[in-house]
């Protein structure tokens, strides 16, 4: 009886111990921050103007060398910037800057927030290049930044630089790599809040021959899409090149394929098909496509982990240009504002089918549907202040172009930061009495 009576005791116990610890986990909490990361836009530099579009009258901004951390509404959805390198909290919300040198060549790109990792293909090193490459720190710290270039001739001594908190650094491209024609460069900062942008312009004496701003890749894949490139026909006669410059920035060869998809359909073009591209080495592939469209998108697969962008020559208001068309990540919901650009969209995948709706300066919001296959291209109307992507179907990718006055220019389809979500402390007062 003893022992019985001791082993319903130990029962009651052990239930009391479980009991109380479902109850302690059933009351513990966990509460989080969520917020998106502020957008930086590069600075205008001397010889150039900015423009940068914005959803919202009350987006606010401050510019970067202010030691001050205030900000204040920008007023308008386009705007002018003469110098400093300015940040937004758009919440969600990409701005795009457009630069131009008058009547020599005009570029976008997207204002993004902070980066680990900037793989910018495109730009030269060698006697015609008047190119930069900007390093923008906005955080309140000095930040250390390690510089990759690969050429032609290999990878080039790496090169690490400081730059002071709340300020950015223009390096000369023809630094990097002096001489080499074909760059890729590879910003990895070590500490701080970094963004780099390149501008790739080319000269020879006083004749122009062309520029863009260079949007970046954040990381080498296997898969590539590029989902607009300008295909520009002279006199109904004659196609415009393309260069498609290839890296793999690892230590094994790998083996490329590109496709063409347009609406003249998807084939290999001749050249691209199985390609062997040397590790290391930057490698470029002259092509010119025998179709009628005047939009398209190249498919990359490769073996290895490779980065890439197609080079194509323009015309616009009669002057000759070029345009760095780079990667694109699978699109998902997101906001990008074009005040001002009325900039034409391509979309590429297996099965498109993209839903998006459309703000206007007036503030009415238009939805418009857009279904295809391969590719499938949008006009934005002169009006619209932001299109927002509501609904997207997989694997579907999307770019844009540009023509103004100056240049033509290009950039992606991608979000410029995205929701962060960050778990708070939560205050236990066995902090106090352990």
């Amino acid at each position: 009886m003893k022992f019985g009576r001791s082993i319903g005791l130990l029962a009651v116990l052990l239930s009391a111990l479980c009991i109380g610890g479902l109850l302690s986990v059933a009351v513990t909490t966990k509460s989080y921050s969520e917020s998106y990361p502020a957008v930086v836009c590069p600075p205008t530099i001397t010889g150039l103007s900015s423009q940068i579009s914005l959803a919202s009258k009350k987006t606010p901004f401050q510019r970067l060398q202010n030691r001050t951390t205030k900000t204040a509404p920008v007023k308008v959805l386009r705007l002018p910037v003469k110098r400093d390198s300015l940040v937004f909290n758009s919440e969600g919300v990409t701005p795009v800057v457009w630069q131009s040198k008058a009547s020599s060549w005009a570029g976008g790109a997207l204002c993004t927030g902070p980066a680990t990792s900037q793989w910018f293909v495109g730009g030269t090193a060698d006697i015609t290049t008047k190119g930069r490459l900007i390093i923008v720190n906005s955080g309140l710290s000095d930040a250390i930044i390690d510089i990759q270039s690969f050429t032609e001739n290999g990878k080039q001594p790496l090169r690490t630089i400081t730059v002071v908190s709340k300020n950015y650094l223009i390096i000369p491209i023809d630094s990097l790599a002096p001489g080499d024609k074909n760059l890729t460069v590879h910003v990895a900062p070590r500490s701080g809040r970094i963004n780099a942008f390149m501008i790739d312009e080319q000269g020879k004496g006083l004749k122009a021959l062309g520029g863009d701003l260079i949007n970046f890749a954040p990381s080498a894949s296997k898969s590539v899409m590029i989902p607009a490139i300008p295909h520009q026909i002279v006199k109904n006669t004659k196609a415009l090149p393309h260069t498609l410059r290839i890296l793999t920035p690892g230590d094994v060869d790998a083996n490329v394929t590109a496709e063409v998809l347009s609406a003249d359909g998807v084939f290999v073009p001749v050249g691209l098909t199985s390609r062997s591209i040397s590790a290391g080495i930057v490698t470029e592939l002259q092509f010119t496509p025998n179709i009628t469209s005047t939009i398209m998108g190249i498919r990359i697969t490769s073996t290895e982990p490779i980065v890439a962008a197609i080079k194509s020559t323009v015309t616009t208001s009669g002057k000759k240009d070029f345009v760095w068309s780079t990667s694109a990540p699978a699109l998902i919901p997101l906001t990008i504002a074009i005040s001002g650009l009325n900039p034409l969209i391509s979309f590429t995948g297996e099965s498109i089918n993209v839903a998006l709706d459309v703000t206007l300066n007036n503030g009415k919001v238009v939805r418009k549907i857009l279904k295809g296959t391969d590719i499938a291209t949008w006009r934005a109307p002169e009006s619209a202040r932001s299109f927002t992507i509501v609904k997207v179907g997989p694997d579907t990718f999307a770019g844009a172009l540009v023509s103004s006055v100056n240049g033509y220019g290009y950039f992606p389809i991608a979000p410029g930061s995205v929701l962060t979500k960050i778990e708070l402390p939560d205050s236990n007062i066995r902090v106090l009495n352990p």
